[in-house]
């Protein structure tokens, strides 16, 4: 069988369910290390491997990874690509953080090109990017004696405001 086919077979018997969940998004996904652990079945009845690297291509003006992912037979390859931005001003992250995310979804991408996976209910078909309203999360537990310290210590109704959802009665207490 010639590499086409085989990879054509994985193609069409290839299942990967999306068995995580972003709490923070709301949504199950699939990661990289999902994709690569449903195409084992088929490494050995196939006689191939795949494999991914990446490449920083460009540095300006912000980092770009070029993510490839590769099934081989040994003798022939087929590669797919996926390209990604690394966003440097991405608040709450260290810069480990930026690029594993980056990296991650490189992966991930790179894998769903070569392995034909159809991510149109994935969560970034779905995700708005934030041009919708974001529920808060409602102020109260441990972030309540956070927020009173906050305010004890000089800081602003309004930014506690911006973060939580602040019924009534606990805004009196503020």
């Amino acid at each position: 069988m010639i590499l086409n086919e085989k990879l054509a077979t994985i193609q069409t018997k290839f299942k990967s369910k999306k068995s995580r969940f972003n709490s923070f998004g709301k949504y199950n996904f699939r990661s990289a290390e999902d994709i690569l652990e449903a195409t084992k079945p088929y490494l050995l009845e196939l006689g191939v491997s795949v494999v991914i690297s990446e490449q920083l291509i460009s540095t300006d003006p912000f980092p770009i990874l070029e993510s490839k992912a590769t099934v081989t037979d040994g003798k022939d390859a087929i590669h797919a690509t996926a390209i990604v931005g690394i966003d440097l001003d991405q608040k709450g992250m260290q810069m480990p953080q930026k690029f594993g995310s980056a990296s991650s979804y490189g992966k991930k991408y790179a894998l769903g090109n070569l392995f034909l996976i159809d991510d149109t209910q994935d969560s970034d078909a779905a995700n708005s990017h934030g041009k919708s309203k974001a529920v808060k999360p409602k102020l109260e537990g441990q972030a309540l004696v956070k927020a009173k310290e906050f305010i004890a210590k000089g800081g602003s109704i309004d930014a506690i405001k911006g973060k939580y959802d602040i019924p009534p009665a606990v805004l009196k207490t503020l």
